[in-house]
């Protein structure tokens, strides 16, 4: 009611002011006079006014006409929207500022007032592949899921605009967690852009998700191709995930296949100690004891792992604790200083019954390093040379407040393992879970001491019947204690 009003009393002022106008022209003495070639035209003020009003309306009319025959001509040449430029030239401006305050809505996180923009844009500008993207970013901000999908999917629509519309869908589908679904659509997005690096690292972790070691490779493969992994990076990436089929296979049945992958692993990444593993029990199932040895000692000289022991001991499973040592020595010569060389020459000398030799290595390690581990050999050492009962405890109690041995750890997350992952089951990080320390923990409370105690009496009998299998056992003990 107000804003009818206004225009009426704005309507009655203006003819009022055009009217006084002209009473004011027709009183008025004077003129206009224009002489030309012989000729005199005599105008009065109100002519002379009316004159130039005319003038400004010919000029605009031929202005707009000839830019009409400007954009006929483009069209003829093949614009075809040169005529739809020229006739909707307004509604186009008004469509853009209203897509432009959209977008500034949309980057301060105001959703509905960018969707309302986006929408009058829409139509404003009748082109879907511009204003499409701002309605359906207004929709996730706004929290219309529904809205952004249907959105999306026009995207799909128009080849130029179909990558964004997979990508948005991708987004949601993730949000919602349905992975099988999700990587479908990583595999459509990276198909339409494989350079995208967002696509190619969603499309990692899905394909790791569904354990798609095949899948992996080729998209690292494009990861390389196109710059967007470094070779030495692609290697090692590419190793682990040729381990990780082979074990597939291995649990599946096809040994011969597993074979193959796990030796292409170790080719790869030669310090990936379950490739490693994995090839040189293959070798021994082939018979082939003297390609498993070098495999092992390859790794040892680039990683001591206590793995590779106990595969070097499953070459000559059934030889004599004496002959062992002395084949062991090609592997305990490599690294002689390295804290793993030491508790395995202690072990093998405990297992020899010579209590004497396993303390010289061990001493100096217990002393500067002491671990767990290091700690309960130690004490396996003193209760075989038969010190009492709180010598040994002595030990087992800075045993279990001591540092903890290396296990499998996610660098990403802190999650430990009893044995090695291509991906950390709990953070979804691949190629995270080395062996290293881990963080030091709370000390055991000391009222477990008498069990433990009671397990070593079961280490120590078993130790000294001979069996570097039984050693192994021991090992498996001391695990216990630092998990």
């Amino acid at each position: 009611m107000l804003w009818s009003l206004i225009k009426i009393l704005f309507f009655l002022t203006a003819v009022i002011v055009i009217t006084l106008g002209a009473v004011w022209l027709l009183e008025s003495k004077g003129g206009v006079t224009i002489e030309y070639a012989g000729f005199e035209l005599s105008f009065g003020a109100l002519q002379a006014a009316i004159l130039g009003i005319l003038f400004t309306v010919v000029l605009w009319v031929f202005l707009k006409v000839f830019g009409l025959i400007v954009a006929v001509f483009r069209f003829l040449n093949g614009d075809e929207t040169a005529l739809s430029r020229y006739l909707f030239r307004n509604r186009e401006r008004r469509g853009f500022e209203a897509l432009s305050s959209g977008l500034m809505a949309l980057a301060s996180g105001d959703g509905a007032e960018a969707m309302t923009k986006a929408k009058k844009a829409d139509k404003l500008l009748g082109k879907p592949e511009l204003t499409n993207l701002v309605i359906a970013q207004a929709a996730v901000a706004s929290g219309d899921k529904e809205t952004a999908r249907a959105t999306y999917k026009k995207l799909l629509e128009n080849p130029k605009t179909r990558f964004v519309g997979v990508h948005g869908l991708l987004k949601q589908t993730l949000q919602s967690g349905d992975m099988e679904t999700a990587l479908k659509l990583a595999e459509r997005a990276f198909a339409l852009k494989p350079k995208h690096v967002e696509t190619q690292d969603v499309l990692l972790k899905l394909q790791a998700s569904q354990k798609d070691w095949l899948g992996i490779r080729d998209t690292l493969k494009a990861k390389l191709k196109h710059g967007a992994l470094p070779k030495n990076v692609h290697k090692r990436r590419d190793a682990i995930f040729a381990l990780s089929q082979a074990m597939e296979l291995q649990v599946e049945g096809n040994f011969d296949e597993s074979h193959k992958l796990a030796v292409e692993a170790n080719r790869l990444s030669p310090a990936l100690v379950p490739a490693s593993l994995l090839v040189a029990r293959g070798q021994i199932k082939k018979e082939k004891p003297k390609l498993a040895t070098r495999t092992v000692l390859a790794a040892w000289e680039l990683a001591p792992h206590p793995e590779l022991a106990t595969v070097y001991a499953e070459i000559e499973p059934d030889e004599a604790p004496l002959d062992r040592i002395k084949r062991f020595q090609k592997l305990t010569k490599s690294m002689p200083k390295h804290p793993e060389t030491k508790m395995l020459l202690a072990e093998l000398n405990i297992a020899t019954s010579n209590y004497t030799k396993a303390r010289s290595v061990l001493r100096g390690l217990a002393k500067s390093d002491p671990t767990m581990r290091s700690l309960t050999i130690m004490a396996a050492i003193e209760r075989g040379e038969g010190a009492d009962d709180q010598t040994v405890r002595q030990l087992l109690t800075q045993a279990i407040s001591a540092q903890r041995d290396p296990q499998w750890i996610c660098e990403n997350c802190g999650e430990t393992y009893q044995s090695w992952e291509p991906v950390c089951l709990n953070c979804d990080a691949i190629d995270s879970v080395s062996w290293k320390r881990p963080p030091p923990s709370e000390s055991v409370s000391a009222e477990m001491l008498p069990l433990i105690v009671g397990q070593m009496a079961k280490v120590d009998q078993d130790v000294t019947s001979g069996g570097f299998d039984n050693e192994t056992e021991a090992r498996s003990e001391t695990k216990t204690l630092d998990k």
